[in-house]
């Protein structure tokens, strides 16, 4: 069975940093890629990065280019997301989700996602 969990959520002001753990178990870790999404309240959820083990690409929405960081290490079976430059439109609840192939598409499909994690950011 998939499971994801998410974790290091919390509340921050506007400008900090923030990093989002995910812990991944029941499938072979190298051929899912992984990514984040978010959703706001009374938002949709959407897709901010995907990161493929195949070559180790990633995606980013254009929200978060530059300011997060999609990392993953194998050993310890877990993709991190390091947010930096915090901003209030960022509060939402952040979900890690895997793709059952080693390859992101893109927008990510989200076949398997765990329960999130809530950031709130404070102006």
């Amino acid at each position: 069975e998939v499971q994801l969990q998410a974790s290091g959520g919390g509340l921050v002001q506007a400008g900090g940093s923030l990093r989002l753990s995910c812990a991944a178990s029941g499938f072979i870790f190298d051929d899912y890629a992984i990514g984040w999404f978010r959703q706001a309240p009374g938002k949709e959820r959407e897709g901010l990065v995907c990161i493929s083990d195949s070559n180790g690409s990633a995606y980013y929405e254009d929200s978060v280019k530059g300011r997060f960081t999609i990392s993953r290490d194998k050993a310890k079976r877990t993709v991190y997301l390091q947010m930096n430059s915090l901003k209030p439109e960022d509060t939402a609840v952040y979900y890690c989700a895997a793709d059952g192939y080693p390859f992101c598409s893109w927008p990510q499909n989200g076949d398997y996602m765990g329960q999130g994690t809530q950031v709130t950011v404070s102006s």
